[in-house]
């Protein structure tokens, strides 16, 4: 039977719209990125916090709305903490390898 028939076209409709507007809104905040990085906020590592903190918006409206993970169980919700946790701690001990790097290490900064 076609789906018109079991009443479910209003519902693929609103997902269909709200698809194309999170698209939407993306891509605009793609723009706004680029746009951004034509912006000197005084520090390098201000710049750099900006654009991950807008990059980390958009990341979280792929997932709960492409990925469909707002309407998710706890489960999936816990996984997805403890990722953010190790994620978060992979950033901070690069960051401190960062500033206090290894003997008989070292980086250039170009």
């Amino acid at each position: 039977m076609p789906a018109a028939s079991h009443g479910h076209a209003g519902a693929h409709e609103m997902h269909l719209k709200l698809y194309w507007g999170i698209g939407g809104v993306l891509i605009a905040l793609t723009g706004v990125t680029v746009a951004l990085s034509y912006i000197d906020f005084g520090s390098r590592g201000l710049n750099i916090l900006i654009g991950m903190l807008l990059a980390t918006f958009k990341v979280c409206l792929v997932g709960a709305i492409f990925m469909h993970l707002k309407g998710e169980k706890a489960t999936i919700w816990r996984f997805l903490y403890f990722t953010a946790f190790f994620v978060a701690g992979l950033f901070l001990l690069t960051l401190l390898a960062w500033v206090d790097p290894i003997f008989g290490t070292n980086h250039n900064m170009h």
